[in-house]
């Protein structure tokens, strides 16, 4: 299993995922806590339909995030792996191993990365954590949750923009959209859906999600303040194990910048759909910070 965190919080942890998953489309948006609110079964857009609601439901059906019988939106978790390059301290630094964990239900997402700077081929390594309002980087995954394991350092500077990673991602970008309710918008361009909505936990943050003919978001465009995120995506496909297919889709190419700038270029390898088990305690040192 491809966990992030194993501990005696397990079980109850399980237990909250399933339970939240069941009542995903009928729960309210907690500030804390996203939920899609989507349409549940028996609701089927009208062929070329272009409200919002319509367009909300096909982004999840087109996405393969409508799960069972009463296709509702259920998708708790997701593990992510890629290659490719991301800035480090300004310079180009070529990741050797990428790895993003994401729980949806209690918001939160652990970015593990090795990557070699030049011209040296200096190695450096990081975990960068968000989970609620809190952010932080880790020496190991779940630094300082067993006591004298690890250390986690507290990032505040960074949450608005994990936050934002999180959000704007080709999961999270139509779960934040559905469960915005009336701060929804959708308007149309060329045929193609525009949606926009607010970014959950970020205060002014707002997010303009252009999706294709096969309604995947292409480009989501997010302004926080005098910074604007743009997070493009393509090679939609289910990148999961042969073993474990699922048609459950996510980005082949993602690439991330900031006000222009190119941070993050990934090139998918793995994903993992199916609800794993991931969780991201938040140490005591980060939550008691002064």
């Amino acid at each position: 299993m491809l966990g992030s965190v194993r501990g005696s919080v397990r079980g109850s942890v399980l237990g909250s995922i399933v339970l939240a998953a069941a009542v995903l489309m009928a729960a309210p948006a907690l500030p804390q806590q996203v939920t899609s609110g989507g349409p549940r079964r028996g609701y089927t857009p009208a062929p070329g339909a272009t409200d919002l609601k319509a367009t909300i439901f096909n982004w999840f059906w087109h996405m393969g995030m409508l799960r069972g019988p009463q296709e509702i939106e259920a998708v708790a978790t997701l593990e992510h792996q890629a290659t490719g390059t991301l800035q480090v301290d300004g310079q180009p630094c070529k990741a050797a191993t990428y790895r993003v964990s994401t729980n949806y239900q209690v918001p939160g997402q652990r970015i593990q990365y090795t990557c070699t700077r030049p011209p040296n081929g200096q190695q450096y390594s990081n975990i960068e954590v968000v989970s609620g309002q809190f952010a932080w980087n880790e020496d190991v995954p779940g630094a300082e949750i067993t006591p004298g394991r690890g250390k986690a350092t507290p990032t505040p500077e960074a949450l608005s923009e994990r936050l934002i990673r999180l959000w704007a991602g080709p999961q999270g970008a139509p779960k934040a959209a559905a469960a915005a309710g009336d701060k929804t918008t959708v308007s149309w361009d060329a045929g193609k859906a525009v949606v926009t909505f607010p970014i959950p936990g970020v205060a002014g943050a707002m997010a303009t999600a252009t999706l294709s003919a096969q309604f995947q978001a292409e480009r989501i465009a997010v302004t926080h303040g005098d910074v604007t995120y743009e997070f493009t995506y393509g090679k939609y496909d289910d990148w999961n194990n042969p073993l474990n297919k699922i048609e459950a889709f996510y980005a082949g190419t993602l690439v991330e910048r900031r006000n222009g700038a190119v941070m993050r270029d990934l090139t998918t390898v793995e994903t993992e759909t199916g609800n794993v088990y991931v969780v991201m305690p938040v140490p005591p040192s980060v939550r008691n910070r002064k």
